[in-house]
């Protein structure tokens, strides 16, 4: 019984973050049409630059590309080079997937995987509109992956995995699909204090992230569970609260954006 109600959260977690994202791609911007479960204020732009992005990363990408959805910046830790093949965990309008894209060249590959539909016809758009034939994304969860085994040099992601609700399935899906060698480079949040209950026990926090954050330690272990080495946190700041809305703003600071690397042996 306990299995079967952990189940249904789950689920109801995944419908929610798939609609409150696929307003996101119908709108364009960084806000939910809610109000409470993305920022509510500043352009996808300046919440870039706070987060980590240069002005040339910014201004890279095709328009559209960055809705300001992220939590730091996971392609300036990832040290890509020519002929990488990258995946993107949830790659959104494209934003990192594009920025990866140039790094790897026309030798090198980028694959991002997104669940939601809006979010894929965006990125395929913002691909085409931008002339990357070295891009592609593909539908699906990161839980569950629609990559090949052993395929896969880099692994990035931008503030996705804590909307997942099973992130030891997710670092075991990554495992699987890197080469021997392989480093995952992520860019998440962590908690650094309790969670207000409220916001613990909202569903729509999750699409913030918020609700979905789990202790810096705790994270740290699920990757090494996977079966990586050298898992350690790349660096850590606080996370940018402004522009949330007044009910998400608190809970930000109960939480740090972290950067972090592993890999596959």
């Amino acid at each position: 019984m306990k299995g079967n109600k952990m189940e249904k959260k789950a689920n109801e977690i995944k419908k929610i973050v798939k609609e409150g994202y696929a307003k996101v791609a119908g709108q364009g911007t960084s806000c939910c049409s809610s109000g409470s479960c993305c920022r509510s204020a500043g352009s996808p732009q300046n919440i870039s630059k706070i987060i980590g992005y240069s002005e040339a990363e910014i201004s890279a990408a095709p328009d559209g590309a960055n809705l300001g959805l992220g939590c730091g910046n996971p392609v300036a830790i990832a040290s890509l080079k020519e002929g990488d093949i990258v995946l993107d965990l949830g790659s959104g309008p494209g934003f990192d997937a594009f920025l990866a894209a140039r790094r790897v060249g026309r030798t090198g590959r980028v694959i991002g995987v997104d669940m939601t539909p809006e979010m894929l016809a965006r990125a395929r758009a913002n691909a085409q509109k931008g002339d990357f034939g070295n891009v592609e994304f593909r539908l699906g969860e990161i839980e569950n992956l629609p990559v090949k085994d052993g395929s896969i040099d880099v692994i990035i992601s931008n503030c996705v995995i804590n909307l997942s609700p099973d992130k030891a399935a997710v670092f075991k899906e990554a495992f699987r699909v890197l080469k021997p060698g392989g480093r995952l480079m992520v860019s998440d949040l962590a908690l650094v204090s309790e969670l207000p209950a409220a916001v613990k026990e909202s569903i729509e926090a999750y699409v913030g992230c918020l609700a979905g954050a789990i202790e810096a330690d705790a994270y740290l272990e699920l990757i090494a569970a996977a079966g990586f080495q050298e898992v350690s946190i790349v660096s850590r700041s606080a996370y940018p609260t402004d522009g949330l809305s007044d009910e998400l703003k608190a809970a930000g600071n109960a939480v740090a954006s972290i950067k972090v690397s592993a890999l596959k042996p």
